[in-house]
């Protein structure tokens, strides 16, 4: 795994404390990239189709030149507990991911707030608007400005980019019955790039 010098940490952490499955599952396919134009990689239909077997319907999504970070969410929230009930109804529609498991944050009145003492924390799910769309990934860190995520469609490949948190719809967290150790708050040094649209 090739991931950039600043998210270094991660693979030490897993060795240490291990990392929130959502972490895990999305860093195991981290680099995949979709194929621009003519063709699409076979990795993003194969989840696709692997979700479609599972009972999670995914409709609409006949190549990887359509919005795909709501189906690498879906792909990695059904590996991680191994069945489509852990998936929102049409993920491939970002913000449908700010119904998934516990509200952590949510905004309100143009500013995130947070759930009582919940905090944004390494695995969880947040979900960003995009003009009247939208994008999902999994949060690996912040900064003042930034929450620092793990998603797909980000760069046309799955990648940790740097997302504004003004755009921070909502943060969701998944169901556990007993949190991992490494789900915490991570503060980040503000580098990197900056992600202005998925699409």
């Amino acid at each position: 795994m090739n991931i950039p010098k600043q998210y270094e940490w991660l693979p030490r952490l897993r060795r240490r404390e291990g990392l929130p499955r959502t972490i895990s599952l999305a860093l195991a396919e981290y680099g995949v990239r979709e194929i621009v134009g003519r063709g699409s990689n076979a990795t993003i239909i194969a989840w696709r189709d692997e979700l479609n077997l599972a009972g999670v319907r995914i409709a609409g999504f006949s190549d990887d030149d359509t919005a795909w970070c709501g189906l690498f969410a879906a792909i990695v929230c059904y590996r991680r507990a191994g069945r489509a009930a852990e998936v929102v109804k049409e993920p491939l529609w970002a913000r449908h991911w700010a119904r998934y498991g516990t509200a952590v944050a949510t905004r309100r009145q143009g500013r995130l707030v947070n759930a009582g003492e919940l905090r944004p924390s390494l695995g969880d799910v947040p979900v960003f608007e995009r003009g009247d769309g939208g994008h999902v990934g999994f949060y690996v860190g912040e900064d003042a400005g930034h929450f620092h995520v793990i998603g797909g469609n980000q760069g046309n490949r799955v990648s940790i980019m740097r997302m504004e948190k003004r755009r921070c719809l909502a943060v969701r967290r998944p169901p556990y019955f007993k949190p991992p150790a490494s789900m915490r708050p991570f503060y980040l040094a503000a580098s990197g790039i900056v992600s202005k649209n998925e699409a």
